[in-house]
């Protein structure tokens, strides 16, 4: 069940966030217009979860074995997939252990 407190618009931004990194900054600049604290939430989350993806796999993308990058993707997939469910459902998930983090570190880029 939706939140009544959330606009359209907001869920919207929030599920752009999502998409892709280009699709967390579309969503930054969507947002600017419409201060949504479910879109402003959710994007800090999805910017963090491309970030850490970018991060952690350039890191071990030089291991070409699928065993050692499989679980990576697989990691990152399901962290997406958490944020991305909370989005379309209207809920405050944060990422567990990291996502408290990606709301205090992303606070002045996406206020």
């Amino acid at each position: 069940m939706t939140n009544p407190g959330i606009s359209k618009q907001g869920k919207i931004n929030a599920i752009v966030a999502y998409l892709t990194f280009v699709g967390a900054l579309i969503a930054i600049f969507m947002n600017i217009d419409e201060k949504s604290k479910f879109a402003t939430f959710h994007i800090r989350q999805a910017v963090g979860i491309h970030l850490f993806q970018i991060a952690v796999l350039l890191t071990v993308s030089g291991f070409n074995e699928l065993y050692v990058v499989l679980p990576f993707w697989i990691f990152f997939f399901i962290l997406w997939f958490y944020g991305f469910i909370g989005a379309i459902s209207g809920n405050y998930n944060l990422i567990p252990i990291i996502g408290k983090y990606f709301q205090n570190w992303f606070n002045k880029i996406v206020p």
